[in-house]
């Protein structure tokens, strides 16, 4: 990390060799984007998207998708199971046009907006969070939510939409599980054979450092760039003992691309 090389401003990732810890079939548009840059992609993927443990409580919703006002939306992924469980029971997506549509960023937007789901607010900072300041306080208060998610995900937002009186339904959509960091990579991560290790979500980091014993971090770390998708993944990373380099301003895959071509661009000019 951080030797002085010629960059060309156009390809600031030439000669880079960058990770990428996001699920394997999520991560052709974000792979395409550091290529586009000039570096060369490390596919490594440190968790699997897979369905619930059950479909129990996400088949309750499906049955009385009519009687909630709100369906938020924290992910893709959530976009898509709730979507796919719904045609596997039969029941119509149309019923989710008549909802209310709440969108964590402008991906999950474009998710909904492939199956012709209009979405109603989307909010500037595209995290949880943000979504109940989008929502004017009666638009939360009296009102049923349904929050279709991962499995142990962050309680910040129903909590918050509780709070201003609402009525929520978090139901597990999906799960992320880890898959083990191969040995290869481990290896060259050591070597310092790797420029930069990427993350767009907690559970990537989680995955991604749980095949590391207590004080292997540090044997290789200070030589190579880590860069998270937002604040919420940076504080996992830095939990984890991780010295983050690089936070996009964007949460979004493309907006980590721009941040880590930036900061690279920044190291050839020191």
């Amino acid at each position: 990390m951080g030797q002085n090389k010629a960059v060309d401003p156009e390809l600031p990732l030439k000669g880079r060799r960058v990770v990428i810890t996001r699920p394997r079939s999520q991560a052709q548009a974000f792979a395409r984007q550091i290529e586009n840059l000039g570096g060369e992609v490390v596919a490594a993927p440190t968790i699997e998207i897979v369905p619930p443990a059950s479909y129990e409580s996400l088949d309750r919703a499906i049955e009385r998708i009519a009687s909630y006002d709100w369906i938020i939306f924290t992910s893709v992924n959530g976009v898509k199971f709730l979507i796919g469980r719904m045609r596997d029971l039969g029941v119509s997506i149309a019923l989710l046009g008549e909802k209310r549509i709440g969108a964590i960023g402008p991906q999950t937007a474009r998710e909904l907006a492939h199956h012709q789901i209009s979405v109603g607010v989307v909010p500037r900072e595209y995290r949880a969070e943000a979504i109940v300041d989008a929502l004017a306080p009666r638009e939360i208060r009296g009102q049923r939510i349904l929050l279709p998610r991962a499995a142990k995900a962050r309680d910040v937002l129903p909590a918050a939409l509780r709070k201003g009186g609402a009525e929520v339904d978090v139901v597990e959509a999906y799960r992320a599980v880890p898959v083990p960091v191969s040995g290869e990579l481990v290896a060259e991560l050591r070597a310092g054979r790797v420029d930069a290790v990427t993350f767009t979500s907690s559970s990537t980091v989680e995955g991604f450092v749980a095949v590391f014993l207590p004080g292997q971090l540090s044997a290789w770390t200070a030589r190579v760039c880590i860069a998270c998708i937002g604040p919420i993944t940076q504080a996992a990373a830095e939990r984890a003992g991780l010295r983050v380099d690089v936070v996009a301003r964007e949460y979004t895959a493309a907006g980590l691309a721009q941040a880590l071509g930036e900061y690279f661009r920044r190291q050839a000019g020191r």
